[in-house]
């Protein structure tokens, strides 16, 4: 399963380029790719501000969930939230202020797991 992720807040093209080499660090994932969405009217080409993550099984999503909950944690990405989309179109939000460690596993593994109707977004838990 194909796991599109997409940076919102901050420097998103930077964000992105930062998750994606982040992820490829680890080695429960087989396949990391920095994507993009297409031109807006004036823009030269693509702008390349989403990571594509292939899930497969053993584990994996139980990896991306570490790996998102350490990524997280380093400084200056409390502004940032990652809108992870799976390929029937059922989507995950997460905001660094909002999202707690220890529910991002269990936050993905509905979202990606789930057949949620398409456009729905589980929403997660506030820090407290």
């Amino acid at each position: 399963m194909d796991v599109h992720i997409s940076v919102t807040g901050g420097e998103t093209v930077a964000e992105a380029e930062s998750l994606t080499d982040w992820l490829r660090g680890e080695p429960g994932l087989t396949r990391v790719t920095l994507t993009g969405r297409a031109p807006a009217p004036g823009e030269m080409g693509s702008v390349l501000d989403a990571v594509t993550v292939a899930l497969g099984a053993g584990g994996a999503l139980s990896v991306l969930a570490s790996s998102l909950r350490v990524w997280f944690a380093q400084p200056r990405r409390s502004d940032v939230r990652l809108k992870i989309r799976r390929a029937d179109g059922g989507t995950l939000e997460l905001d660094a202020k909002r999202v707690r460690a220890g529910d991002l596993e269990d936050l993905l593994r509905t979202a990606l797991e789930s057949q949620e109707p398409e456009g729905r977004t589980p929403s997660g838990p506030e820090q407290g």
